[in-house]
């Protein structure tokens, strides 16, 4: 057991290092790098802008019983911009991405390789590490901190017709009293530290793709292992990242 998991840890970094080597040497895969930059943001982002607006409803209605208990209604609208753009919209889209993505990519790469189409391209003297890995780890890191700025987006609108429908609110004062003595430091480390998010799903799916046997029985085994994978060390990464923001931005 101990065995295996530092022999997995290795394993995951000369696969890191090989797809760090393969990406930074020309030539480079832009055509495909294009392709899963669609398929990781635009495919992605109907079902982040959802998740962002259940998220807005949520804790709209959450924020305005609990505000509204204590005597501070007032402080609504800072309470839910806070709350969607430095907690939850971040992570809600890492899962949300790990879930979609990371399960895609992982299943993809592993058909590739039990069908030995991976084996195929590299007889091709094409490296499988940047066509098939640094492409799909690079679309990951560029489009997570998009999404989660649709998210926000979608939850704070959500979450202000959420109020509006109680209590009369117009947006304009909603968005000047939720970001009232704001700074660009509240909220650019939150919605950039996704981009962290993005290389661990991306590196995560890649790897287990990549190193399937067993043929359909793996296939399944590493579309699953990547999304729980890839959700565990999205939330640790979540514990670090806080701490460190805090650290670094106080």
């Amino acid at each position: 057991m101990t065995n295996g998991f530092f022999e997995w840890f290795g394993e995951l970094g000369i696969f890191s290092w090989n797809v760090l080597k393969a990406g930074l040497t020309p030539p480079y895969e832009w055509r495909e790098l294009v392709r899963q930059l669609d398929e990781v943001g635009s495919r992605s982002l109907p079902l982040v802008a959802a998740a962002g607006a259940a998220i807005g409803v949520v804790i709209s209605m959450e924020a305005r019983y609990s505000l509204t208990r204590f005597g501070a209604k007032s402080m609504f609208p800072t309470t839910l911009v806070y709350s969607v753009i430095q907690v939850m919209g971040p992570i809600m889209t890492g899962l949300i991405v790990s879930g979609r993505v990371g399960a895609g990519i992982g299943a993809e790469l592993a058909s590739m390789k039990v069908t030995e189409q991976i084996d195929a391209v590299e007889a091709s003297a094409i490296n499988p590490y940047r066509l098939l890995a640094a492409t799909r780890i690079l679309a990951c890191i560029l489009m997570l901190p998009l999404l989660t700025l649709a998210a926000d987006a979608s939850g704070l609108l959500m979450g202000w017709f959420a109020q509006a429908m109680v209590e009369p609110l117009s947006f304009h004062q909603f968005i000047a009293s939720g970001f009232k003595g704001a700074k660009l430091s509240d909220f650019l480390p939150p919605t950039f530290k996704t981009a962290v998010y993005g290389l661990i799903i991306g590196l995560i799916a890649c790897f287990q793709g990549m190193r399937t046997r067993g043929g359909a029985e793996g296939v399944g085994r590493a579309a699953t292992n990547s999304v729980v994978l890839a959700s565990l060390f999205v939330i640790l990464a979540d514990v670090v990242l806080v701490k460190f923001i805090l650290v670094v931005f106080p």
